[in-house]
């Protein structure tokens, strides 16, 4: 019994170590140019068990996939712990541009995935790299939405409020640019002055 659970063990921690592998990889070499070898080496695993967990590339994809999803989980949940939705999306631009040597050596890893993958002609997996932006957008729009806006300061129509899931898409835009430039220009100062941007353009929402 206890060597069957163990063995359940090392295949699940396995499987872990070949998921992150997947999502670090593709990261940094894209879809197309990745190799299942390549994410075997990344995870140390024989290549030949890679197959055991995971039959295509495709399926390691949509791991990579999974991963993006559990690390967006993750710091979202890290940040509701604070109390102040404005402080919420403040800490996640700080995040981002945490991040800014990584972006600008690969770019954002679900937005660079998500590019890579729309050109595919199958129009396979997709949809899927659109869901976790999604979720980033919904969990965005949510705090925009208990800041309770007026719109003062909103310009012409005025008296109109903000609309949450608008005010989310401005965010998420302005990250996925300053991620893209970064990137570009191979200068991770674009995420630092960007970021310090996004944060004005939040204290000034009233």
């Amino acid at each position: 019994m206890t060597n069957s659970v163990d063995r359940r063990v090392r295949a699940s921690q396995k499987r872990q170590r070949l998921m992150a592998a997947a999502a670090r990889v593709l990261h940094e070499q894209g879809v197309e140019r990745t190799t299942l070898a390549d994410i075997a080496r990344e995870a140390d695993v024989p290549v030949g068990n890679v197959y055991y967990y995971f039959k295509t590339k495709d399926e390691l994809v949509r791991a990579a996939l999974g991963e993006h999803t559990a690390h967006l989980d993750q710091l979202t949940a890290r940040l509701d712990r604070l109390p102040d939705p404005r402080d919420r999306l403040k800490a996640l631009v700080e995040a981002w541009v945490e991040q800014r040597e990584v972006a600008a050596r690969y770019g954002c890893p679900t937005g660079t995935l998500a590019a890579e993958l729309g050109k595919r002609t199958d129009g396979s997996l997709d949809a899927e790299a659109g869901a976790v932006i999604r979720r980033l957008l919904d969990w965005a729009a949510r705090q925009f939405r208990e800041m309770r806006l007026s719109g003062a300061n909103h310009g012409e129509g005025a008296d109109e409020p903000y609309d949450p899931d608008d005010l989310a898409v401005t965010l998420v835009s302005g990250y996925q640019g300053m991620s893209l430039l970064a990137n570009a220009l191979r200068d991770p100062g674009v995420m630092t002055r960007e970021g310090a941007r996004l944060a004005g353009w939040l204290d000034s929402l009233r």
